[in-house]
């Protein structure tokens, strides 16, 4: 038995580029992950622009936190998107699940005191309503 189960692409009847999508959403995943879990501040000063103060260390850890969690998210993302692509509704279906629930947060439940808004709270939105997209194309069966 290996590692991975050998790949399911050749099942997928939709749109391959929703296939794709959903693997630019990945890589898209990927690179805030690795910023979050790697990067001195996890990027909560220089690009999400909070001035940490006190609870530094408490601020960098839960970025940390999340970068793991958008590592793990975005590696299976990607083995969808490359090696199990009937997965790939389901998928995106979660991508607009965690988007719409950031940009409701971000927008309505819980806005920053500060009216700043990371680059994420604008990316959410729209990639909602391109996820979206993608979840319909990648329903209907390719045309032969």
């Amino acid at each position: 038995m290996s590692f991975l189960p050998p790949s399911t692409n050749g099942q997928y009847l939709g749109a391959r580029s929703a296939a794709w999508f959903l693997a630019l959403a990945a890589v898209l995943t990927l690179i805030p992950g690795l910023i979050h879990s790697f990067a001195p501040s996890g990027g909560a000063e220089g690009i999400a622009g909070l001035d940490l103060g006190a609870q530094r260390s408490l601020v960098i850890g839960v970025f940390a936190w999340e970068g793991a969690t958008q590592l793990a998210l975005g590696l299976g993302m990607l083995a969808v998107a490359m090696r199990y692509r009937p997965l790939t509704p389901l998928f995106l279906a979660l991508v607009i699940v965690e988007r719409g629930l950031m940009t409701l947060q971000g927008w309505v439940l819980k806005p920053p005191a500060s009216g700043h808004h990371p680059p994420e709270h604008f990316a959410s939105p729209v990639t909602v309503v391109l996820a979206a997209i993608f979840l319909i194309l990648s329903l209907r069966p390719r045309r032969t």
